[in-house]
Formats: structure tokens, C-alpha cells, sequence
């Protein structure tokens, strides 16, 4: 007679959660030139300059366009430059945060 030891199969699961994603918007203004934020979606969003004048007449024609997708904390950086680099030069530009 043998005696065996049940075998009990572990599993584990485990979920890593993604970050939520955030949009960066920029908002039209009076006063702000289309050469600025041209310039500002390739130096700070790395865009092309095809996609930059197409966002920029985006932003000019409907109010607004999305200039990027990322995480919270480099949403937030994006906004901040945007608000820096625009003060700095005399404009206007907004940028702001949306949960993607």
C-alpha cells in the first residue's frame, strides 16, 4: 500500500495595470503665430514638419488639436513647456490635459 501526497497546483495571476494615457491639447488664440507653434510641435512634440502644419491649421480652423498621448507626468511637462516657451516669446498658447 502506497500512500501519495495530493499534488496541489499552484497558480498565480497576476495583472499589471497600465498608467492611464493622457492628451495634450493645444488651443487656438488670436495672437499666436502659426510659425511658433509650428516650431513648438517639432522642438518639444518631435513632429514632423508635414504633421506640425497640419496640426497647426488644425488648431487654427476647429479650436483645437491633439499634439500628443502620454503619461500623466509627461502630459504635464508638455503643458508646462508649452506655457513656458510661449510666455517666454510674448504668445498666448494653451495647452492642456484630457484622460486619453
Amino acid at each position: 500500500m502506497s500512500l501519495e501526497t495530493p499534488q496541489i497546483e499552484q497558480t498565480s495571476s497576476t495583472r499589471t495595470a497600465l498608467a492611464p494615457q493622457w492628451k495634450v491639447i493645444l488651443h487656438n488664440d488670436d495672437v499666436t503665430t502659426f510659425e511658433f507653434v509650428i516650431e513648438l510641435l517639432v522642438t518639444l512634440f518631435k513632429k514632423s514638419p508635414q504633421e506640425a502644419l497640419k496640426l497647426t491649421y488644425e488648431v487654427h480652423e476647429r479650436g483645437s488639436a491633439l499634439a500628443a498621448i502620454t503619461s500623466f507626468e509627461r502630459a504635464e511637462l508638455y503643458v508646462e513647456q508649452v506655457f513656458s516657451l510661449a510666455r517666454g516669446r510674448g504668445f498666448p498658447l494653451v495647452a492642456t490635459l484630457e484622460q486619453a
